[in-house]
Order: C-alpha cells, then structure tokens, then sequence
C-alpha cells in the first residue's frame, strides 16, 4: 500500500508512521488510524475541495502517531497536542495551507461545539473526553479570534471530515492515490 510515491512526502519517517503506528486503531472507532486519514481525505476529494485540503485532511492527525504518549493519552487525562506536534512535522515540508489547516482542526472543533448547538451530540466518546481536555467550547472572544485566523473556514471543513471518518465498512482509495497532491503542496 505505501510503496511507490510516499517518498515524495519528504520527511523520512512518513513510510514508517504510516506503515507502522497508523495501522492501530483510531481512538475508540472501529477503525485504524490510516482508516480514518484515507477517509478523511477521500471525503475532502469528493466534495472537490483544493489539493491541500485533501492532504491536510490525509495527514491531520500525524500528530498522534509520532508522539511518545503511547495508545490513548486522552484517556489517562493527558492532551497530547496532537495537532501542534503535526503541524510542527509537517511545516518542515509543506505551505501554510495544509500545516495550518491541521494545526486549526482542534480548534475548529471547539469552534463548532460553540457555534452549532448540534455539533457536541454528534462528537464520538473519545472525541468528548479530548475535548475537554482541549479547552472545551471555545468562549465568544475564542469565537472571534479563530474567524480572524487566515485558514479557519478549511479547518472547520477538514474538522466535519475527520469527524465523519469512522466507518470500519468504507472503501477509500489507497495511500498512494492521495499523494499525487504532494507536489502542489510542498514548500
């Protein structure tokens, strides 16, 4: 499945993240980690979004992979900023618009919580307890401050794909097949 083009990632270890630690499971989904990047980025490419929102919603949650926390920090109380551990990784190799999409979809979760009385009933368990440990619904002042951020509006659709990314029944494409938004991307 990552033969081929995943050298064009740049960074040494995506072989091995994706290979290796993506191949667990995805919180307390029925899915893997690479389950829900393949969805998640196969959502984005069906609604036609642009090619860094397609690998920004591929490698949102890289994060998880390459920190030391072991299996589900959140449920031992621990926030492992995920989403700054990511974005750090990938800003050695790719432009703002996907690193800062990635960077913002904790965020934009708590932004979505604040502003969509919906949107907390339709988070999964696991994505309940991260939450509180991200901060909770953002504050009316928080609401504002993240409608000033240059890449909010793509956050907040990469956030409605990893949320919708947990169905152990889907076909996606593989891993390869995402990858051909890399070289658009890269610094």
């Amino acid at each position: 499945m990552l033969k081929g083009r995943h050298e064009l990632l740049a960074a040494p270890a995506t072989p091995r993240v994706y290979a290796g630690r993506a191949t667990r499971r995805y919180g307390l989904s029925a899915v893997s980690q690479l389950q829900h990047a393949l969805q998640s980025a196969a959502q984005a490419e069906a609604e036609g979004c642009p090619p860094a929102t397609v690998l920004a919603s591929l490698l949102h949650d890289v994060g998880h992979m390459i920190h030391e926390l072991g299996e589900n920090p959140a449920g031992r109380g621990i926030d492992d900023v995920h989403e700054e551990l990511g974005a750090q990784w990938l800003a050695k190799h790719f432009t703002p618009d996907v690193v800062e999409s990635v960077r913002l979809h904790v965020a934009a979760k708590r932004y979505l919580c604040a502003t969509e009385s919906d949107y907390f009933g339709k988070l999964a368990p696991d994505s309940v307890r991260s939450l509180e440990l991200q901060g909770g619904p953002m504050s009316a002042d928080e609401v504002d401050a993240f409608r000033q951020l240059p890449y909010h509006a793509e956050a907040v659709r990469l956030r409605r794909f990893d949320e919708a990314a947990k169905d152990s029944h889907a076909r996606t494409a593989d891993f390869d097949h995402f990858l051909r938004h890399v070289e658009s991307c890269r610094l």
